[in-house]
């Protein structure tokens, strides 16, 4: 998802399929705009349908991460590297979450990392 209006209605979607489970949602903004911040004003709205959000903001990004997760409350996080990226994700998992994880790339390997991740927990 590299658009606010994709990544709501993607949220949605996994809501209408899961029902209460907890959703985690997991954005990567590596768009030309979403890197540019081009979408900042609107990231928060479209994130907020879920349980947890956790924003990638690398050192390069080009505008404050935090202050849209800040918005969110208690319930959005940023991290600054794939590994804390990572760490927060497996130590946070519970069982029966939905992790939606929004990129138009390859996340640096996120997918895999963070099931094994989770199996090495099991």
């Amino acid at each position: 998802a590299h658009h606010p209006t994709a990544i709501a209605y993607t949220i949605d979607g996994l809501r209408r399929k899961v029902g209460s489970k907890r959703i985690v949602a997991v954005l990567e903004p590596r768009s030309a705009t979403m890197r540019m911040g081009v979408h900042r004003d609107t990231l928060a709205p479209s994130l907020a349908g879920a349980d947890a959000v956790w924003m990638f903001a690398p050192p390069d990004l080009g505008w404050d991460a935090d202050a849209v997760v800040e918005s969110l409350g208690a319930k959005g996080r940023v991290a600054r590297s794939l590994d804390e990226l990572l760490a927060g994700l497996a130590g946070g998992a519970m069982p029966g979450d939905q992790v939606l994880i929004m990129s138009n790339g390859g996340f640096g390997g996120l997918h895999g990392k963070l099931l094994q991740a989770l199996a090495s927990r099991a």
